[in-house]
């Protein structure tokens, strides 16, 4: 049966806006600023992003949202930015996510961020599925959860069902401030599941909507490089390493979230798209 989209993502906008989850309008006010810095994707709003929900747990300190907002701000800090160390930021992004989990254990997107900060922290596969269907169990409608699952998924070397999720939670949510993210990993469980041309497909689509954001240009110019179509794909290559080569860096050493047959698999497309061995 299909779930009508519209009235679903009402009722789900609806309890979350019922809920509200501190009663301090000072701290829910600095929370929903640093939702609004967070996702410019940039290196100085996520700093800014860091600042407003910091802000909203000294006022608050029971307030799961605000340590919510400062684990998923860590973990693009260390995953997108890397402005940080990617070990410190994962760690700290998982204690900030158990303790928004304890202070609100029916929250579904605090069970969600716990399961991003399980599976970016140190590839924790299992951790991150378990606590992603609690979340999806707790909110169906909730995209986030979906979202979260569906890395889960294809991290774990389930793509097909990785993507499914994603479709979900895109259906859920088409203008999802997460987006880019979302998409991005659409590429790449189109990559590692050996569709390239959708793959190529999904990560233009990232690269046109939101091109500083660096991470889809090397799932494109991998993609490009597996189909042979080597003057895209070394362009691809070259924007993905001009636009983000910290992050570059970083993914082609391997982060704890790819099996190392994955990795394997990302390295043989930019290679062909014509990245140097080392």
């Amino acid at each position: 049966m299909t779930i009508p989209v519209a009235p679903a993502i009402r009722d789900a906008e609806l309890r979350r806006a019922v809920r509200k989850p501190t009663g301090n309008l000072d701290a829910w006010a600095a929370y929903q600023r640093g939702l609004w810095h967070i996702f410019k994707v940039s290196p100085d709003d996520n700093i800014l992003a860091q600042e407003f929900f910091q802000q909203a747990i000294r006022i608050d300190p029971t307030f799961a949202g605000g340590y919510r907002g400062l684990a998923v701000a860590h973990m693009l800090a260390a995953g997108v930015h890397v402005t940080r160390t990617p070990a410190d930021a994962h760690v700290l992004a998982e204690a900030l996510a158990r303790r928004a989990v304890a202070l609100d254990p029916s929250d579904a997107e605090a069970r969600s961020t716990h399961s991003e900060a399980m599976l970016w922290s140190r590839g924790d596969y299992e951790g991150a599925l378990t606590e992603a269907e609690r979340a999806r169990a707790m909110s169906p409608n909730l995209a986030l959860a979906h979202a979260t699952l569906g890395a889960a998924l294809i991290f774990s070397g389930r793509p097909e069902e990785g993507l499914a999720a994603l479709q979900t939670s895109l259906r859920l949510d088409p203008q999802a401030t997460g987006r880019p993210s979302r998409l991005n990993l659409m590429a790449c469980g189109l990559y590692l599941s050996g569709k390239y041309e959708a793959a190529v497909e999904v990560a233009r689509r990232v690269v046109r909507s939101n091109p500083d954001y660096p991470l889809a240009y090397r799932w494109l110019a991998a993609a490009l490089g597996q189909l042979r179509r080597t003057a895209e794909a070394k362009e691809a290559l070259e924007k993905a390493i001009a636009i983000g080569p910290a992050s570059f860096d970083l993914y082609v050493r391997r982060v704890p979230w790819h099996r190392p047959q994955d990795h394997v698999h990302m390295l043989e497309g930019l290679r062909k798209a014509g990245m140097p061995e080392e």
